[in-house]
């Protein structure tokens, strides 16, 4: 079997050495990228064009399922693992609907890791047993979010309350100024939100962004 060459985006730099290390004592295996924000995690993953990319949900400027959607929509064959501390009906949709085939709580790292990334590396989807009964409660029924938030508008709040301007979001998510506009006034007006202030304060408390 060939190597499988691996990316690891986390925005802790303790995370990332402790996956990195866990991957390269797989005999075969190579780290090729770490990236710290989404914007660096889908640059460095048009660069390298790993078999497997471990992209932490809740990564700065764009989050793992925004990364997600751009690498399957631009590079289908590479395989994406989210790896996450937050545990959601909401997250596993919007993180399969991105193109994500495998999906892994951070606190199951010890136990799952490996079976995950080598399961992705034969193009194998991979899901714990209680993730499985989320993605058939939440996936396949289509429940949709409470907020009524499509994916590229909850993707807007997060860059919003990160302090990014409509012409830096134009730039991160390869849309035209006037498409930011119009999502964000459509964000707006479903969240009932006036100021940017709010936007900020709704993010916070939905964990798109820490405080």
């Amino acid at each position: 079997m060939s190597d499988t060459r691996i990316l690891i985006a986390d925005d802790h730099a303790v995370v990332r050495s402790g996956l990195r290390a866990v991957i390269e004592a797989q005999p075969g295996w190579t780290v090729v990228a770490e990236a710290s924000d989404g914007r660096d995690a889908l640059a460095k993953t048009l660069e390298t064009k790993p078999d497997v990319a471990i992209i932490d949900y809740s990564l700065p400027q764009l989050n793992g399922a925004e990364v997600t959607r751009q690498i399957h929509a631009r590079l289908p064959g590479v395989e994406v693992l989210i790896f996450t501390m937050h545990d959601s009906d909401s997250l596993v949709t919007d993180i399969l609907a991105a193109g994500a085939r495998a999906y892994l709580l951070k606190s199951d790292a010890n136990q799952y890791l490996i079976a995950a990334v080598a399961s992705l590396a034969d193009h194998k989807p991979f899901f714990t047993g209680k993730v499985s009964e989320q993605l058939l409660d939440s996936y396949l029924t289509h429940q949709s979010k409470s907020d009524g938030l499509s994916p590229r508008e909850r993707v807007i709040v997060q860059l919003i309350a990160e302090g990014n301007s409509n012409r830096d979001m134009s730039e991160a998510l390869g849309l035209s100024v006037k498409t930011i506009e119009s999502h964000r006034a459509s964000l707006m007006r479903k969240l009932k939100l006036k100021t940017t202030a709010a936007i900020v304060r709704y993010a916070i408390r939905n964990r798109l962004v820490d405080p």
